[in-house]
Order: structure tokens, then sequence, then C-alpha cells
């Protein structure tokens, strides 16, 4: 377990944690001033995250999934607060072959989710607003989230990357549109958290990412 981030970055509080056998990156982000904070694809580390979230005063009021898949949504039930995830992915939360977590041996299943995000929705989060940018490609309803100058991408775009498309639901035409209308209009600035690796900034990516 690695906790990479523990102060203000770009006007949020951001918690790094790399989780799961498949090191998936969770996220806690949070609002300076009011402390309320959102929890970002919670594959693992539930005591680390519990003390990040204590350590920081922070309260926590949802969680979002920006997909299905079991290594982004494996402790979704260890927190009492409402889970959001795209309404595409939905059934995923219930179905461990859908979420592929059957197929790599480690059954999850979860809650229902609480909201059904769609593209376009804005969430609050004190004085932050979270943009929900749908994002599909890895699976139907992958989303990234926007805040202020940084996006979160799940599976979607990554340092040098993309995400699979191999899998069951996915889909390689629609994904790379998906980031070129959708992730690299961004500004260049803007700077990605993707689900796995290291950090990176659309103006990167729009200038050396192979797969685009």
């Amino acid at each position: 377990m690695k906790n990479q981030h523990s102060k203000p970055i770009n006007n949020l509080i951001l918690g790094l944690f790399v989780t799961g056998p498949l090191l998936v990156n969770t996220y806690v982000v949070a609002d300076p001033d009011t402390k309320e904070a959102v929890l970002i694809d919670p594959g693992g580390g539930v005591l680390d995250i519990r003390r990040f979230i204590d350590k920081n005063g922070l309260e926590l009021k949802f969680i979002i999934n920006t997909h299905g898949h079991g290594d982004h949504i494996a402790i979704d039930d260890s927190f009492d607060v409402p889970v959001y995830v795209h309404k595409l992915d939905g059934e995923f939360l219930k179905d461990a072959g859908k979420n592929l977590s059957g197929s790599f041996g480690f059954p999850i299943t979860v809650r229902s989710a609480d909201r059904l995000l769609q593209d376009g929705d804005i969430l609050k989060l004190g004085r932050l607003k979270l943009e929900v940018i749908h994002t599909p490609g890895h699976t139907p309803g992958s989303i990234s989230v926007k805040v202020d100058s940084t996006v979160f991408t799940g599976d979607a775009l990554f340092a040098g990357s993309i995400g699979r498309t191999d899998f069951n639901y996915g889909d390689g035409s629609l994904l790379i549109r998906s980031i070129k209308e959708k992730l690299l209009t961004l500004p260049d600035e803007t700077v990605i958290y993707p689900g796995h690796g290291p950090s990176s900034t659309i103006g990167e990516e729009r200038r050396s990412n192979p797969f685009l």
C-alpha cells in the first residue's frame, strides 16, 4: 500500500492509494475548506483510507466507481456512504461475470449503486464541482471525473497507454473516440490521474501517447 499524496494539490486534498492485486489507483479527493470528500475507485486498503480520512479531518460523502470492474469496486461496501456509477455499468456491481472478478479467481459483488450517473452530471462536494464525462470503450459505462484542473480517467486513458478493450463489453474504436472527443479537448495543463500507473497531463498524452 502506498499513499503518495496527503496535502492540497491543484486546490484539492488528494490521497492516492495503490490497492488490490491489480494495483488500482484509489483516490480520496476533498475540498480543503469544507473537508467534504469522495472516494474514487475503492480497490482495497480500507484501514489506510480510514486513517487518511481521520488524519485530515475529512467527511466522506460518497463513492464514485469510474467503471464496474471488480478491481475498482472491491470495497464499496466497507463505507456507509452512497455509491455512484454510470447507468450502463450499474449491473456490473452485482455480477461477478460482468465485472470480470470471477474470471480472475476472486469473485466480487457489492450492493447496488445508490445513484446511476449520466454524461454531464455535476456532483457537488463542498465548493468543488465534479463533472461526469462519459468515456466508454473499456466498459460501456466508463466515466472520467473532472475536478478543477484535474481529471480522474479510470481505465480510459493512462500515461502512455489506454484501457484494454479485449474484455467482454470492450470496444476499441469507441474508446479511442471517447478519448479524442472528450479528454483531448481539455486544456493541455489538465492533470490526469488514471486508474493504474503514474499521473500525466492532457498535453503530454496528446503529444506522445502512441495509441492516439
